[in-house]
C-alpha cells in the first residue's frame, strides 16, 4: 500500500519535515511529490489552489480518499508505527483538535515568514513515479 505525500518543496519547514517522515519510512509506505510540480498533480485533478490549503495525503489504492491540512499530518501519523496511539490520544481531548487546526492554518499561511523559502524546490528520492529527478 502506498501514500502519496504532496509537500511545498519550497519550504523549509515542509521539506525539514518529509526528510524526516523520508528517514523514518525509507520509501515503504509514502511516497513524495512537491506542489510545485503541477503535471504530477494534475493526475489526480490537483490545482494550485488546492495546495493553498496545506498538505495533501492521497491513498494510492483508493485515490479518491484523500485528506489535507492537519487532518493529513494526522492521517501521516496515526500509519506510522504505534502513531495511531498518540493520534488518538491527541483526538481524544476536548478542544485539542480544534486548536491543532488552528495552529496548523497559521504555520500554513505564514511558513516562508517563519522557516524561510528554500531557493530550489525539494525532491524527494521516493517520488511519486519513481522517476525521481
Amino acid at each position: 500500500m502506498n501514500y502519496y505525500v504532496i509537500y511545498d518543496g519550497n519550504c523549509h519547514l515542509c521539506v525539514t519535515l518529509v526528510q524526516l517522515l523520508e528517514t523514518l519510512d525509507q520509501g515503504k509506505l509514502f511516497r513524495y511529490a512537491p506542489m510545485q510540480e503541477e503535471e504530477t498533480l494534475s493526475r489526480w485533478g490537483i490545482t494550485a489552489q488546492d495546495c493553498e490549503q496545506g498538505m495533501i495525503l492521497i491513498d494510492g489504492n483508493v485515490p479518491q480518499r484523500r485528506w489535507q491540512g492537519s487532518d493529513a499530518a494526522e492521517e501521516i501519523g496515526r500509519l506510522l508505527p504505534l502513531g495511531s496511539i498518540f493520534v488518538d490520544a491527541y483526538r481524544a481531548l476536548p478542544g485539542v483538535k480544534w486548536v491543532g487546526d488552528r495552529f496548523y492554518e497559521q504555520v500554513r499561511d505564514n511558513r516562508y515568514t517563519i522557516f524561510g523559502k528554500r531557493p530550489s524546490t525539494y525532491q524527494s528520492a521516493y517520488c511519486v513515479d519513481g522517476n525521481c529527478k
